[in-house]
């Protein structure tokens, strides 16, 4: 066996090619050559990944800020809401319970007030209660409407003296005294020259002024009843020195509402001094809701009215009586329309 070192190697000549290269040569097979293989290939677009993060990591740190309210449309107000009152018209009273009037009661002089030319309680309706019927219903409409203690005060003046007011005053409480369900607390408060004790025949007493100048004296222990259905007076009581500044004191207000607070079914009527002769007048002005200036016809001026109810402008409703009158701009008499007796 003959070792391979042995064997002959051929001598090195031409390389032969292979046999695809030598039968591309002989059919021609160029044309199906693979397409040459660039250098590197382009790189193929990256998409671009959406950041997710958790509601944690998304949250800032701290306390969340509140959104922004949107504006809503004011919806309009149900129609079971009451009409808003103007600030002006709004009033507001203590609540206080009323207190009763209990005073002892004496008879009424109906002579002494026929003698006056006053209505007599119980006796024929005429003229003059017809005519103080009509006042008292503007009274008692305002005094409704308004629905307050004040508006159930009624102050009756006169610009001077002799022009009627305690007349007028004495008619419309005992008109007023005639309403079903009602009272009415007749003030004499003319402290210079008072005249209701007089005008009704009632005995003399301590009254307004007392309580106004002692604050331990209930205003209600010093009312007099009367056998007049619902009237009771208040007398005027002793007079002071300083009457205006007793009615200036809190003392006044504290008075009134224990009389009238409470009880809405009582009437005030003040009998005042004239306004253009004393003081007091313009005083209690302030403390009612209603005040009737008594003008006497054929007497009393124009510029003594207007004066007047400037002193009374304290009062929010001031109304006019023409007292005395012989006629009537309508042409009316009660005793010719009704049969009522003159």
């Amino acid at each position: 066996m003959t070792e391979h070192k042995k064997i002959p190697v051929p001598p090195e000549g031409p390389k032969e090619s292979s046999l695809l290269e030598r039968a591309s040569g002989a059919f021609g097979f160029d044309p199906f050559k693979a397409a040459p293989v660039p250098h590197r290939l382009p790189d193929a677009p990256l998409k671009h990944a959406k950041v997710r993060r958790t509601e944690e990591a998304a949250a800032p740190s701290g306390p969340t800020p509140e959104p922004a309210a949107e504006p809503q449309a004011e919806k309009p107000a149900p129609e079971t809401l009451p009409t808003p009152v103007a600030p002006s018209q709004v009033v507001v009273e203590r609540q206080v319970g009323a207190v009763a009037l209990q005073g002892k009661r004496f008879p009424v002089d109906r002579e002494l007030l026929r003698e006056q030319g006053l209505i007599v309680p119980d006796g024929a309706v005429n003229a003059l209660m017809e005519e103080f019927r009509i006042v008292k219903r503007r009274v008692l409409e305002s005094a409704h409407a308004a629905g307050t203690a004040r508006s159930r005060r009624i102050l009756v003046c006169s610009p001077h003296p002799g022009e009627g007011k305690t007349f007028c005053a004495s008619n419309l409480a005992i008109a007023l005294a005639a309403e079903r369900d009602s009272e009415v607390l007749l003030i004499d408060a003319d402290f210079a020259k008072p005249s209701i004790l007089s005008t009704f025949g009632l005995p003399k007493g301590p009254g307004f002024m007392d309580c106004l100048a002692n604050d331990n004296v209930p205003p209600e222990d010093l009312v007099i009843g009367t056998d007049i259905p619902g009237l009771w007076v208040l007398p005027a009581g002793n007079q002071t020195n300083a009457d205006s500044e007793y009615l200036a004191s809190r003392r006044t207000a504290e008075v009134l509402d224990r009389l009238s607070m409470g009880a809405p079914n009582r009437i005030l009527i003040f009998d005042s001094p004239p306004a253009l002769a004393a003081s007091p007048a313009a005083e209690l002005a302030k403390h009612v809701g209603q005040a009737i200036l008594v003008a006497r016809a054929d007497s009393t001026a124009q510029s003594a009215l207007e004066d007047a109810a400037e002193l009374l402008s304290g009062c929010p409703d001031v109304k006019l009586v023409l007292n005395a009158a012989h006629f009537s701009p309508s042409g009316r008499k009660f005793g010719t329309y009704y049969g009522y007796g003159e």
